[in-house]
Order: structure tokens, then C-alpha cells, then sequence
């Protein structure tokens, strides 16, 4: 059995339930559920359907975000969570690049090495590099005035918290900005790379070892070997190529708003919906969100 669910944009809401009842009965499904008034709904079908990916590419048209899972397990005892451009709307290094004079150049590193284009490592030492003796507090003054949490980052963790799930933040970035992220947002713990700083100034290095796709993938391992769960009870999430690792290996990979070339290695795409989007695939009801 599979579960089939499509939603949209939560701040037009133009999900039409004649378009949910039409694919409905095209592939023989159940009765629909409205997961959020013509926002998402979900209704089961009994086998996984040819033309999936024609259906996903004609109602992206319609801005509306296909995705079919199986039904056992959906709902999950863990979160993994990237945070630029993912539980946040920046790149972190591209702000303090921006601090630094230099945001134009490393801007375009950054989204050379997101999109796979680059080694992550490399790209990463570059970049820190050409923010060499910047002021280590216009740390604070970036955090404070230019990071904004991406929308529904705080329910889909506490959400999640309250129904016993496991929380994550774990990024190819920077812990001065994880700390602070995951204390707002209530991730139960995060993992990042650490600027290197003396004499007030950042030295343009970070602590090695440097924390990459496979620092991803080994945190899903060490954390649910420590919870006593499996990467099947994993809902990853992430739009970079460093993400691929921990998408592809949880039992849920989402690419939220994802590069292209991230997105065609994973089944799930959200495209339209924002972070509430993984709270609809797991069968939680917008009334079920904590807010």
C-alpha cells in the first residue's frame, strides 16, 4: 500500500479538490483526507503508478507537489536536518561574505558546491579562506540581522518533539550559527563546522576535521545507533549535494526546494510547500501542528 499526497503553497492554498478526486479515481485510490483545507491532502492507492513522474512534472505546472511513499513507517522517530536554505532562507557564509566585501565571489562558490559542481571540502576552505581577519563579531551582528527561519521550521521540529521524534541540525556551515538556529527552532542537538579565531579576528581556516556529506551521513548513523532506531525511522532533509548522502539513506530523503541535480536522485520533492510540507507526509494534520 502507498500513500499518495499533494499539497501546495500554504499562503495561497489553491489545492482543488476535483484535481485530488480525478487522480483519486485514476489510480484506483481511497477516500481522500484533507490534511489542511485546499492545502494537502492524501488518500492510499494499492501499487506504485507508471506515470508518477509525468503526473509530478504536469502539477508542478500547477504548483502543486506530488509524492508517494509507502505506507508502513511514514511517520517517523527522527528528524536529520540541513540548515542553509533549509531550516534557514540564507547561506550563512554568503552573509558573512557579504560583511567581508567579498559576497558576489563566494556567493557563486557557494552555489557551484551546492549543486555538486565542486568538491564541498575544497569550496568550503576556499570561501573561509577570503574571510581572513573579518571582525569575529560581525558573527553576532549577521545572526541578529540577516538569518530568518524558513517557514514552518518551528512546527515541523516541535511537532515532531512532541509526538517523540528525535531532532537534528546538522550542517555543512558553521556552529555559530547551528547554536543559535537550533535554540530557536528547539532541535535537540547540532553539528557544524567551528571558525577558527584569534586575536579577535577570524584566521580564514576551520577546525578539522571539516564536516561534509559524509559528516551527514555518519551523524544519522551515530545517532540512531544511539536512540536504538534505524535510518528507516530517519525524515532527512536538505537542498544541497553535500545533503545527498543522509537524503538518499533515510527512510525518507526530502530535497526541500532543492538544486536540480539533488532533486532527481530523490523521490521526494517539495517544490511549493515550505517546512509544514513534512508534517503532511507523515499523515499530521495542520490542526495535529504544534505552533
Amino acid at each position: 500500500m502507498f500513500i499518495v499526497t499533494l499539497l501546495t503553497t500554504p499562503t495561497e492554498r489553491t489545492l482543488d479538490a476535483a484535481l485530488v478526486d480525478s487522480l483519486r479515481n485514476a489510480w484506483g485510490g481511497g477516500d481522500a483526507i484533507w490534511l489542511a483545507i485546499d492545502e494537502a491532502a492524501e488518500f492510499a492507492i494499492p501499487m506504485m503508478p507508471d506515470n508518477r513522474w509525468d503526473v509530478w512534472a504536469d502539477l508542478q505546472n500547477a504548483c502543486v507537489d506530488l509524492i508517494i511513499q509507502p505506507a508502513e513507517n511514514r511517520r517517523k522517530k527522527m528528524l536529520l536536518a540541513d540548515m542553509d536554505s533549509t531550516m534557514i532562507r540564507q547561506e550563512c557564509i554568503d552573509e558573512l561574505a557579504a560583511e567581508a566585501g567579498v559576497g558576489a565571489h563566494v556567493a557563486d562558490i557557494t552555489a557551484r558546491a551546492m549543486n555538486g559542481e565542486l568538491d564541498f571540502e575544497e569550496a568550503l576552505i576556499e570561501r573561509v579562506g577570503l574571510l581572513k581577519d573579518l571582525d569575529a563579531a560581525i558573527i553576532e551582528k549577521v545572526v541578529d540581522e540577516r538569518i530568518t527561519h524558513m517557514p514552518g521550521g518551528y512546527e515541523l521540529v516541535s511537532t515532531m518533539k512532541a509526538n517523540g521524534a528525535y531532532t537534528a541540525l546538522v550542517s555543512g556551515g558553521f556552529t555559530a550559527f547551528t547554536a543559535r538556529v537550533a535554540a530557536g527552532l528547539g532541535f535537540d542537538e547540532n553539528r557544524a563546522n567551528t571558525l577558527l579565531i584569534a586575536d579577535g579576528k577570524l584566521t580564514g581556516d576551520v577546525v578539522r576535521p571539516i564536516l561534509g556529506k559524509q559528516a551527514k551521513v555518519d551523524a544519522l548513523h551515530d545517532i540512531t545507533a544511539r536512540l536504538n532506531i534505524t535510518p528507516a525511522d530517519v525524515l532527512a532533509v536538505g537542498d544541497g549535494a553535500n545533503d545527498l548522502g543522509m537524503l538518499t539513506l533515510a527512510g525518507t530523503g526530502a530535497a526541500l526546494h532543492a538544486k536540480p541535480t539533488v532533486q532527481e536522485q530523490c523521490d521526494v520533492r517539495i517544490n511549493h510547500g515550505d517546512l509544514t510540507a513534512l508534517l503532511f507526509l507523515q499523515g499530521y494534520g495542520r490542526d495535529a501542528f504544534v505552533t
